[in-house]
């Protein structure tokens, strides 16, 4: 018997290093086909949404099997985690590498940035009211935001968003899940109150 569309799929979100979308993984199955021993056969009829439904398949069956890892949603892809019932003893084996988390000022700058991206160091700085050069550093540092291009304000300042590596550290499947954002990104940011709306367990 040769080699399933399901089987393929389960060796790509498993070697993969980040969250694979649908598009990705036909992008791939497509490329690989071409250098197969033994092409799939069916790829021709497979589409995204043919990909989705292996994938909700897979979910479903290893959540019946109670097996100790789980198929995550993150970052508008998918990828293999543990069960965070499991986090006790998973953490022992990167006991010598514990993440510390962000400093307060880092949590409050990344949280204006997640509700109010893009947005320019000065529009971050007038919500802070200090200066968040440092902050921004290490967030770019921690690929926690990027650069998105330049706003049309005069002088054409830089301007911040997040980036997948934000919505992965904090398990989101998209900035739509940020809790409140359409109401919070309407009103005035009160820092203490947004900052409270992540959860800081990330590196500093």
């Amino acid at each position: 018997m040769g080699i399933q569309l399901k089987q393929v799929i389960e060796a790509l979100l498993f070697a993969a290093p980040k969250p694979l979308s649908a598009r990705q993984i036909l992008q791939t199955l497509t490329k690989g086909s071409a250098m197969a021993s033994e092409p799939l056969s069916d790829l021709q009829s497979v589409d995204e949404a043919h990909i989705e439904a292996v994938i909700s398949e897979i979910k479903d069956q290893m959540e019946a099997s109670g097996c100790g890892f789980v198929l995550q949603e993150l970052a508008g892809g998918y990828r293999y985690g543990t069960r965070p019932e499991t986090s006790p003893w998973v953490r022992l084996l990167h006991d010598e590498t514990k993440p510390t988390r962000l400093s307060q000022p880092a949590l409050e700058t990344l949280s204006i940035i997640a509700y109010r991206q893009p947005i320019s160091r000065a529009d971050i700085e007038a919500v802070r009211g200090v200066s968040v050069d440092g902050v921004v550093a290490t967030l770019l540092e921690r690929r926690l935001i990027k650069l998105a291009g330049r706003s049309d304000a005069p002088g054409r300042p830089l301007i911040y968003e997040t980036t997948s590596e934000f919505l992965e550290v904090f398990g989101l499947k998209s900035l739509q899940e940020l809790p409140n954002a359409d109401e919070l990104r309407r009103i005035p940011i009160s820092q203490p109150a947004v900052a409270q709306m992540l959860q800081p367990e990330l590196q500093s």
